[in-house]
């Protein structure tokens, strides 16, 4: 890595491209689409005898206009949580003969003949993190009806060398056309069953990693019609140039080719782990509460970045003054996804809200973090008082060296929902937050000193 800076920290800085199926394999292998097309086939055949099928060509209508079919869940606080790795391949001639629908070279082929046939949309950053947590919602991009579906299977596939099948729906609209949504999550697909109808924006499943798959996405892949109850015609939903395909885009807002964005800014109390043995979840470290003589790690994860893109940076003291002036980068590297991060210490000496603020593609995310001084906590380093889980379900742990005399429970708009009292010798020990609703809270613990800490807590 190699970066252009203006009057940026005294130190380096440090992260990398991620890369998502660097060896640009199949999502499935040719008897996983023959197995596909069979079971899709019987299923389509009992609707039609069971009089369950919703399609027909007498109310056939136009093609969907699909809205964009992941989306980020409640309990998530990235900005965003997704990139594109590949998209469909309209060069039919292999190997290494590759033609997305832009007349780039977004996609891939094999040797054995397969052209990229759908779109891979991966979880950032930390996609096993963004998976085990139910992150990334798969919902429906257009409306239509289930017309097979398949669940139960491993979902933390990490080759491609897996005979697993995936984990995923099927769902046939108005027009006739199908839409597969494949690799998902073990036991996230919708509760609903084959022959159901779903709505746009109806929940489907879990971004995973099911099937023949190095991590977690989505395979997106549609098809013009059913032929014989066979998929015929694929589809890229994409329209450009080189779409040698369809005639018009199948999105109702179609997103540019290059689509730059923040997907999230963080505090980390250490460097953050983005590259575990797959399939090891990531182990994040992020932290929002640090001490004037801590070590602080901000970070800032982005996707499709491009040489020559800015990137303006500022760390914003508690009294609104500016820690480092005209600090940006210039960037050297085009990448789906990249990160950065900064290994800081002696310069958080004032103590109380802190703001690391990221501006890029003309969006600016700022994140705010706390900064304590150890001599003013008591001797029992109030400081270091926690909550877990976090998230949690219902009970919820206070881990603290000093007594807990009171906590009190707030929700996003400031209102007291739930107040505790010291309730023994011990002081509080756990919190039964059983009635909350699922959502963002922030408890404030108090001390036996009448010291106070504020934590931002999570129920899912």
């Amino acid at each position: 890595m190699s970066f252009c800076r203006a009057q940026t920290p005294d130190v380096s800085v440090n992260g990398g491209e991620f890369v998502f199926n660097p060896e640009k394999k199949p999502c499935l292998t040719s008897e996983q689409r023959r197995d596909i097309i069979q079971t899709v086939k019987s299923s389509l055949e009992e609707l039609q005898l069971q009089n369950n099928l919703y399609y027909s060509e007498s109310r056939r209508g136009n093609h969907p206009l699909f809205i964009w079919p992941i989306q980020k869940a409640s309990n998530v606080t990235f900005n965003d949580v997704w990139a594109i790795s590949n998209y469909v391949d309209h060069n039919t001639n292999f190997p290494n003969q590759i033609t997305d629908y832009n007349c780039g070279t977004k996609s891939y082929d094999t040797t054995s003949g397969y052209n990229h046939q759908g779109m891979d949309i991966y979880n950032w950053p930390f996609t096993w993190k963004l998976m085990d947590d139910d992150g990334v919602e798969i919902i429906a991009a257009a409306p239509g009806q289930i017309i097979y579906k398949s669940d139960g299977e491993f979902d933390r596939s990490c080759n491609f060398n897996t005979t697993t099948p995936w984990n995923a729906v099927y769902v046939q609209h108005s027009d006739g056309s199908v839409t597969m949504y494949g690799h998902m999550k073990n036991g996230s697909t919708t509760s609903k069953n084959v022959g159901d109808m779903v709505t746009e924006g109806e929940y489907l499943g879990i971004v995973g990693s099911s099937g023949v798959s190095t991590g977690p996405h989505l395979h997106f892949e549609v098809y013009e019609g059913v032929v014989n109850n066979i998929l015929t015609g694929l589809i890229d939903p994409y329209f450009g140039s080189c779409n040698s395909m369809n005639v018009d885009s199948w999105w109702a807002n179609q997103k540019p080719y290059v689509n730059p964005k923040i997907n999230a800014v963080l505090t980390h109390s250490q460097p953050p782990n983005i590259f575990p043995p797959c399939p090891t979840t990531e182990t994040t470290y992020i932290s929002d509460d640090f001490e004037t003589d801590d070590t602080i790690y901000p970070a800032f994860y982005l996707r499709d970045q491009t040489a020559g893109d800015n990137i303006f940076l500022e760390i914003i003291r508690p009294d609104n003054t500016t820690l480092f002036n005209n600090w940006n980068i210039s960037v050297q590297t085009t990448a789906s996804s990249w990160y950065y991060y900064w290994s800081l210490s002696g310069h958080f000496e004032m103590e109380g809200e802190w703001k690391w603020q990221v501006t890029f593609a003309g969006e600016t995310v700022t994140h705010t973090f706390n900064v304590v001084n150890p001599l003013s906590v008591d001797e029992n380093d109030f400081s270091q008082t926690s909550l877990y889980p976090n998230p949690f379900n219902t009970i919820i742990n206070i881990n603290s060296k000093t007594k807990i005399k009171n906590a009190t429970v707030v929700d996003i708009l400031g209102k007291t929902v739930l107040h505790f009292n010291e309730n023994s010798a011990d002081g509080i020990k756990d919190l039964n937050l059983s009635q909350l609703s699922n959502g963002m809270y922030f408890v404030t613990l108090e001390g036996e000193e009448n010291q106070k800490k504020t934590i931002k807590i999570i129920k899912r």
